[in-house]
């Protein structure tokens, strides 16, 4: 709750009075003057505020509205010994939340108070879960700027995206955000699930079909890719799609025609497609469980997530946002986690990146007994929590007496790939090489 409250009075028994009633339930501020209470009012970001009507230099009704314009959501309560409907009516047009006589039935102005209050605490929660609701990648780390700028360059266009990462990395986020600042992001937004459905019905429910052309379908239906016209459409787990309607979903991204099911007729849609897969689509390319000619044609753009230990600075902004989306949903008084117990989450193995973190933050408000989560509060597994001498380890290449320079040579760029989470582009940039020597490099040492 917001607890601030800014008594503003010229009369200094009235303002010890109110003090000594109103201090248990707030922290009280008070003011005698104008200048005084505008100065308190910016300084300790105070939103309620009970003002008298009469001041000697300035009308309550004037400084309510300098009140207001520093601050539009403020909750100001006037209080007068002289009540006239007039004055009532002009108050509460100039923004006052209420209008209390004097002398104050105390009991009234402290549910007041706490009703205002309320009010504030509740206002605070809806701009806080808006803002949760607005799609961002959080993190600062080298990878998700790099992510950033390819986002900004590529969301107005009508490229094929194709991302990819392990789960729990925040892909289908990636996603989201593209459209979200896009040209098209007042347009539709619609996702399916490759992996959800057989091969018949997901063909359905991308095309579309005619009533009648199957047993079952008992009406129209213009299918997921029609319904994303003008937008975004999303194909999660695209590696999971079979053979046959890979085949004419190539088909669709040349022509960019729909035909559905038992229709003659085909029709002209404009969707960007964004393609989402934990999959290694080029081993799978390999395989022939996945169509050559369709990577390519989906893989123009490719955004590679990358794992939580390899942007484990970025601890320092997952672990509030979390904190403070989960303390909002469970209205639990925790502000923060403990030096130790953060400590723990930067050595800690993350084997289902940000999705795990997000349910051990979850997990932790909701168990904590205090207002930091502590180390207990985590309920980790200490087999997966590294030690210091690990990590260093981690961060050197291992070379022998008696190593030859092309076995060395080997086990560096074996080394940068991993670190660099097998993209090659990166890889290279680390090495201070060029990708078709890493390529090159890739095939001698079959890597």
């Amino acid at each position: 709750m917001s607890n601030k409250l800014l008594i503003i009075d010229d009369e200094p028994k009235i303002l010890r009075s109110l003090k000594f009633l109103l201090e248990d339930d707030f922290k009280v501020y008070t003011s005698e003057n104008s200048s005084d209470a505008l100065d308190i009012f910016r300084r300790e970001e105070i939103r309620l505020v009970l003002l008298d009507l009469r001041l000697k230099e300035v009308s309550g009704i004037n400084l309510m509205r300098q009140l207001l314009e520093i601050e539009s959501k403020a909750i100001i309560i006037i209080m007068t010994a002289y009540s006239t409907l007039d004055n009532s009516i002009k108050a509460i047009k100039s923004g006052a939340y209420y209008f209390i006589t004097k002398p104050i039935d105390n009991e009234q102005l402290k549910l007041l108070l706490n009703t205002a209050n309320e009010k504030l605490d509740m206002a605070n929660k809806i701009r806080s879960l808006q803002g949760h609701l607005k799609k961002d990648i959080i993190g600062n780390s080298p990878r998700i700027r790099e992510i950033n700028e390819v986002i900004n360059r590529v969301k107005d266009t009508n490229a094929t995206i194709l991302i990819t990462g392990e789960s729990g990395t925040g892909k289908e986020l990636i996603a989201q955000k593209i459209h979200g600042t896009s040209n098209r992001s007042d347009k539709p937004y619609v996702a399916i699930n490759c992996a959800a459905m057989p091969g018949e019905l997901l063909e359905s429910e991308l095309f579309g079909y005619k009533k009648g052309s199957f047993t079952g379908a008992q009406k129209d239906e213009i299918g997921v890719i029609r319904r994303a016209d003008r937008g975004t459409l999303i194909l999660d787990e695209i590696g999971e799609m079979d053979l046959r309607l890979q085949s004419k979903l190539l088909r669709f991204l040349q022509d960019k025609e729909v035909r559905p099911i038992g229709d003659a007729a085909s029709y002209k849609v404009d969707v960007r497609i964004i393609c989402i897969t934990n999959r290694n689509l080029r081993e799978e390319v390999e395989k022939g469980n996945f169509r050559e000619d369709l990577y390519y044609r989906i893989n123009v753009i490719n955004i590679v997530t990358p794992l939580l230990r390899e942007r484990i600075d970025d601890l320092q902004y997952l672990v509030p946002h979390f904190i403070d989306k989960y303390r909002i949903s469970f209205d639990k008084n925790v502000e923060g986690i403990t030096d130790e117990a953060y400590s723990i989450l930067t050595k800690y193995q993350f084997q289902g990146n940000i999705r795990e973190l997000e349910n051990i933050i979850q997990r932790a408000v909701l168990l904590s007994t205090s207002n930091l989560i502590d180390a207990d509060s985590l309920h980790l597994s200490p087999q997966r929590v590294t030690h210091t001498k690990d990590q260093e380890s981690d961060k050197f290449v291992k070379i022998f007496n008696g190593d030859s320079m092309k076995e060395i040579e080997r086990k560096v760029i074996e080394f940068a790939l991993k670190n660099n989470g097998g993209n090659r582009k990166w890889t290279a940039e680390s090495l201070g090489i060029g990708e078709r020597t890493l390529r090159y490099k890739i095939k001698e040492y079959n890597l």
